[in-house]
C-alpha cells in the first residue's frame, strides 16, 4: 500500500450518495466487472446510473465507466468523482485531478509510486492486485481478466456492498457457462478477503440496503427502442453498421427471433437487411413501406448526411419511414463514441429544397420504447419520414427506468388507406388529393384493386392525381398541402411537459432529450439558492403552440442543449419567429453527457446570483 499523505481536509463521509469512476484500458475485460458493480448497487435497492465513456478503437486506448449512486434518485451525471478506481497509468494525472477534495483514490499498489504522484487532499487506497494475480494465475489472459473481478471484490469490502448480490449476478451472467462461475467467485473473494484483512473497511463512502428501485429496469435506449419497434409492428429493418446505432438493429434482430416467428412453422415474419451503405438502407426502408410494411433504419449523423436524397424522395412522394438517429460527436467522423445533440437542424430540414420533418425527442429508454412505437403510427398516419432523435448517452448506456408497458390490445394506426371496397364503391381517389382538410391524402397499397387505385410514385412534381406536371399552380398547391400536413402534425406528436416553479418567476428553461435527469437535479439546487425557473421539456418538432406561449410568458428563457451552435434555439427562432434576445443559449458539447453542476453554474452565472463558492454548497 502507498503511504497515506496527511489530509488537509476531512475525508468525504456519505451513505448511498456518491460517484465512483473506473479508469481502465479498452479491451482489458473491465466492462463486465464494472457492470456487475453497478448492478449490485441496484440489487440492494439503491438507485444508480452508469455512463460508459469509451474510445472508438478496438483495444488499447483509455476507457471510463462512471457510476452515480443516489438515494435521492438523481440519475444524471453530477460532475466530479468521490472514488476513482485508477487502473490505467496513462490517464493517472487527469483521473487524479477529477477527485473531489476529501475523496478517495483506489489503485494497484503492486509497483510502489512516489508520494509526488498523489494529492495531499485525498485518501489513497492501494491494493496489490497484480501481485495477487501473479501469485494465483499463470496465464496472462487470466491474470488480466480476473484482476477486474479481484478489484470488484476489494470494492465490495470498501463500500460494504452485499457480497451475495454480486455472487448472484455472477451466476446469472455466466448462466449456461457454468465452468466460469466458480473461478469468478474465487477471484471475487480473493479481493474481498484481502481487503477485509489488510484495510479498514468500510471507508467513508458506503452503501446500505434501501427499497427505492422497485420494479424499475436497467436497460439501454437502443434495446428499448428496438423492442418498441417490435411492439409498434415493424417487420422490416435495413441498416448499415455505424456507432452508436448498430446495437439497435442487433437488438431488433434478437427480439424478432424471439417474438416474430410463426408459432407453428417457426418461420420468420420479419426481414432484417444489412445494406451496402446508408443510402441503400433508407432506400430499402422506403421500398418496404411503399409496399405496406412498417419499416425503419437506425443510423447516426454521418448516415443522415448520406441518406439525404432518399429522405427528400420519401417526403415529396409521401412514403412512411422511421429513422432512428443515435447522435454522436460531429461533424464528419467527429467523435464516434461521444454523445451530442447536434443533428437537430440536419434532420429537421433533411434533403435539398423546402422540407420539414417530424422529430421526436425521447428523454430516456422508456420514452425510446414508447416513441418508437408511436413513430411507426405517425409515419403511417402522416405518410412521411419520422426521426426519433436519440443520442449515445441514451442509446448505449444503461438507464434505470419504469417497466416498459406492453398492451396486447394495441392497434396500429395505418392512417388513410383506401380499400378495395371503397374503390369498388366509386370513392374518388387522388393520391395527393386533400379530401379532409388536414393535408393528408389517401393512399393505396400495391395490388389493392385490379383496375382502380393505382398511381405513379414519383419524385418529380405532380398534380393531385399523381400525374406528372410542371405547372406552377400544381407545384404550389402540393407544397402548400405538405406544409398544411406539417401543421396537422402539431396535434399528433407528443406535447411538451411543463413544470411550474414554486414561486412566480420571469425566467424559464427549455430543454429536451437526455438533458432531462441533469436538469431535474440542477433545478432542485437552483431552488435551494433562491433561483426559481419555470421549465418545459420539448418532446417533438413541429413545436406545439404551448412552447411559443411559454416563451411569450417569460422575459428570458434559457435553452439548454448539447451542441455548439444552439440548434434547438435556432429552430425555435426560425419556426416561431421569436426575438433571439429572449432565448439564452446554455451549451454543452465536449462529448460527455451534460452534468447538473454545469447547468447550475451556467444559469447562475447568467443570472449573476451565485459564485463558484456557494455553487459547491448547492450541489452535493
Amino acid at each position: 500500500m502507498a503511504t497515506q499523505p496527511k489530509l488537509e481536509i476531512p475525508a468525504i463521509q456519505s451513505v448511498n450518495d456518491f460517484v465512483v469512476k473506473f479508469a481502465n484500458v479498452n479491451g482489458s475485460g473491465s466492462a463486465s466487472a464494472n457492470s456487475l458493480f453497478a448492478k449490485s448497487i441496484l440489487r440492494m435497492g439503491i438507485p444508480a446510473s452508469s455512463r460508459n465513456i469509451f474510445p472508438s478503437n478496438i483495444q488499447g486506448l483509455p476507457t471510463w465507466y462512471e457510476v452515480r449512486v443516489s438515494k435521492s434518485g438523481h440519475l444524471g451525471r453530477r460532475g466530479s468523482v468521490d472514488l476513482m478506481v485508477a487502473m490505467n497509468p496513462e490517464t493517472w494525472g487527469e483521473d487524479l485531478a477529477e477527485i473531489e477534495p476529501g475523496g478517495y483514490l483506489f489503485y494497484d499498489s503492486t509497483k510502489p509510486l512516489p508520494e509526488s504522484k498523489f494529492r495531499d487532499d485525498i485518501n489513497v487506497i492501494g491494493a496489490p492486485l497484480t501481485a495477487i494475480c501473479n501469485r494465483e494465475y499463470t496465464e496472462a489472459r487470466q491474470r488480466q481478466l480476473f484482476k477486474n473481478i479481484i478489484y470488484l471484490g476489494v470494492l465490495s469490502a470498501l463500500l460494504d456492498i452485499d457480497i451475495a448480490a454480486i455472487e448472484k449476478l455472477i451466476g446469472e451472467q455466466f448462466r449456461g457457462k457454468d465452468t466460469l462461475i466458480r473461478p469468478n467467485l474465487h477471484a471475487l473473494h480473493l479481493g474481498r478477503d484481502w481487503a477485509l484483512s489488510a484495510l479498514d473497511c468500510p471507508i467513508g463512502l458506503r452503501v446500505e440496503p434501501l427499497d427505492k428501485v422497485g420494479d424499475r429496469i436497467f436497460i439501454t435506449g437502443n434495446d428499448a427502442a428496438a423492442l418498441g419497434c417490435v411492439y409498434g409492428g415493424a417487420t422490416v429493418a435495413a441498416w448499415y453498421p455505424i456507432t452508436p446505432s448498430s446495437s439497435l438493429a442487433e437488438a431488433f434482430s434478437a427480439h424478432c427471433h424471439r417474438l416474430r416467428r410463426d408459432p407453428d412453422s417457426k418461420k420468420r415474419r420479419f426481414a432484417i437487411i444489412q445494406a451496402e451503405d446508408e443510402l441503400a438502407a433508407i432506400g430499402i426502408v422506403i421500398g418496404a413501406a411503399w409496399n405496406g410494411a412498417r419499416a425503419f433504419t437506425a443510423t447516426s449523423g454521418p448516415g443522415i448526411s448520406l441518406m439525404q436524397e432518399f429522405i427528400g424522395l420519401a417526403y415529396f412522394a409521401e412514403i412512411p419511414a422511421v429513422i432512428f438517429d443515435i447522435q454522436r460527436g460531429s461533424p464528419s467522423t467527429g467523435m464516434p463514441t461521444r454523445t451530442q445533440q447536434a443533428d437537430i437542424l440536419s434532420c429537421a430540414y433533411a434533403s435539398h429544397g423546402d422540407t420539414k420533418h417530424i422529430l421526436l425527442f425521447p428523454e430516456d429508454p422508456h420514452e425510446a420504447f414508447t416513441f418508437a412505437a408511436d413513430a411507426l403510427d405517425l409515419a403511417d398516419r402522416l405518410q412521411t419520414p419520422i426521426f426519433v432523435m436519440l443520442d449515445l448517452d441514451i442509446g448505449m448506456n444503461d438507464w434505470l427506468v419504469e417497466p416498459l408497458a406492453w398492451d396486447a390490445r394495441r392497434r396500429y394506426d395505418r392512417g388513410k388507406v383506401m380499400t378495395a371496397e371503397m374503390l369498388e364503391a366509386g370513392v374518388e381517389f387522388g393520391r395527393y388529393l386533400d379530401v379532409d382538410g388536414d393535408g393528408i391524402p389517401y393512399r393505396t397499397y400495391p395490388g389493392t384493386h385490379p383496375t382502380r387505385g393505382a398511381f405513379f410514385t414519383r419524385g418529380t412534381s405532380k398534380d393531385r392525381y399523381a400525374r406528372y406536371s410542371e405547372e406552377g399552380p400544381d407545384y404550389v398547391d402540393n407544397m402548400q398541402r405538405l406544409l398544411h400536413k406539417f401543421e396537422t402534425a402539431k396535434r399528433l406528436v407528443p406535447r411538451p411537459i411543463k413544470r411550474a416553479a414554486r414561486e412566480e418567476t420571469r425566467f424559464g428553461v427549455l430543454y429536451f432529450g437526455s438533458t432531462a435527469p441533469a436538469m431535474a437535479e440542477a433545478l432542485e439546487a437552483l431552488e435551494e439558492r433562491g433561483i426559481h425557473l419555470d421549465t418545459m421539456r420539448i418532446r417533438a418538432f413541429p413545436f406545439h403552440d404551448d412552447i411559443l406561449d411559454f416563451i411569450a410568458a417569460h422575459d428570458r428563457v434559457f435553452v439548454v442543449e448539447q451542441n455548439r451552435d444552439a440548434q434547438l434555439r435556432t429552430l425555435l427562432i426560425s419556426e416561431g419567429e421569436i426575438d433571439p434576445a429572449r432565448l439564452v443559449p446554455i451549451l454543452h458539447y465536449d462529448g460527455t453527457p451534460i452534468t447538473a453542476r454545469f447547468i447550475l453554474k451556467a444559469i447562475a452565472d447568467m443570472l449573476s446570483v451565485v459564485t463558484l463558492a456557494p455553487l459547491k454548497k448547492a450541489m452535493p
